[in-house]
C-alpha cells in the first residue's frame, strides 16, 4: 500500500453539522444551500476564473468524521450486503468523497453551491467542473440501484405535518431539505 499526503484547499460550511440533518445523497432539488470557502493567501481566486460559467461543479472532499470501513455494507434502500465499492458509504478505506452541485455563485475565494451532502466544516480537497457530455452517461447501467429504482412509493403527508412543516420552513428551518 501507498500512504499519500492531500492537503485541504477550503472547507464547507452550512447549518447541517451533524449527519442525520443530512440527505443520504446530494439531492440537487434541495433548498440546502452552503458555500465552499477557499483557503487565503493561495491564490485560489485566479484559479476559479471561468468556473462560474458553469452550473454544476464536482467538489471532492474528505468524509473527515467517518471512523472505519467494511467490506461488505448494506445499502439503506437495499435488503441484503454488498460489496463496500458497489456503494456510495461514506465509510471508506480512503474517506475521499465527491458530489456533484449546482454552483450558484463565485466571489472571491468564495463559492455558493446547493444540494451538497457535506456536513459543516467539511474539508474540500479539489473543484472540478461538470462537463455534460464526458460526465454524465444516462444509458449506464446501475447494478443494483436498476432493481430499487423501479419500485414507486407513495408518500402521504397529513395536513397537520404539511402545517407543521410550512410553520418551521416561515421561521427559516428548512425540514424539507432532510425529507424530501
Amino acid at each position: 500500500m501507498y500512504s499519500i499526503s492531500i492537503d485541504s484547499i477550503g472547507v464547507y460550511h452550512r447549518p447541517a453539522a451533524r449527519k442525520y440533518e443530512l440527505s443520504r445523497q446530494p439531492d440537487h432539488k434541495s433548498l440546502s444551500l452552503g458555500r465552499i470557502e477557499l483557503f487565503p493567501k493561495k491564490n485560489f481566486e485566479q484559479a476559479l476564473e471561468g468556473l462560474s460559467e458553469f452550473d454544476r461543479i464536482w467538489v471532492v472532499f474528505s468524509f473527515d468524521k467517518s471512523v472505519g470501513w467494511n467490506p461488505k455494507v448494506r445499502p439503506p434502500r437495499g435488503k441484503k450486503k454488498i460489496g463496500l465499492f458497489a456503494t456510495r458509504s461514506p465509510h471508506r478505506p480512503s474517506s475521499i468523497g465527491m458530489s456533484c452541485v449546482q454552483l450558484k455563485g463565485v466571489s472571491g475565494r468564495f463559492l455558493d453551491v446547493q444540494g451538497a451532502d457535506l456536513l459543516d466544516n467539511t474539508p474540500i480537497l479539489d473543484i472540478k467542473p461538470y462537463i455534460p457530455y464526458c460526465d454524465s452517461f444516462p444509458d449506464a447501467k446501475a447494478g443494483w440501484v436498476d432493481s430499487i429504482m423501479d419500485s414507486n412509493y407513495e408518500l402521504r403527508w397529513s395536513s397537520l405535518a404539511i402545517e407543521q412543516k410550512d410553520f418551521l420552513y416561515s421561521h427559516g428551518v428548512f425540514f424539507s431539505d432532510y425529507v424530501f
